[in-house]
C-alpha cells in the first residue's frame, strides 16, 4: 500500500514540475513580444527560462553574430555583476535587427 501511495506521489511531482516548466517558457514567449511601453525604445522585455543563459539569449537577438557586444550590452543595460541569471528573472534585451 505504501509503494503505491510513493508512486503517486512520484507522479504528482512529476505533474506539477511539468506544468511549471511549460508555465516559465509560455511566460517567457509571451512577454519576449511585449515592446516597452516608454517609446521608441531599442530594447524589450525578456523572461528568463530555465537553463537560458547571457549568451544563449544574446545568441538569439545578436544582430549580425556580435554575440559577444550583445552580452555586453545586456549586462549594462540591466546593471548585472555577473552572469549568473534566474529562471524567471526580466532582462531588457536590444530588438533584434
Amino acid at each position: 500500500m505504501k509503494a503505491r501511495q510513493a508512486k503517486r506521489l512520484a507522479r504528482t511531482i512529476s505533474a506539477i514540475s511539468l506544468l511549471v516548466v511549460i508555465g516559465a517558457g509560455a511566460t517567457s514567449i509571451s512577454t519576449a513580444a511585449d515592446q516597452l511601453s516608454s517609446g521608441e525604445s531599442n530594447y524589450t522585455q525578456l523572461v528568463v527560462a530555465p537553463g537560458e543563459s547571457l549568451w544563449s539569449i544574446a545568441a538569439m537577438v545578436a544582430a549580425d553574430g556580435q554575440i559577444a557586444a550583445t552580452v555586453a550590452d545586456i549586462v549594462a543595460v540591466n546593471n548585472l555583476t555577473g552572469a549568473d541569471l534566474s529562471a524567471g528573472m526580466r532582462l531588457l534585451v536590444p530588438i533584434k535587427s
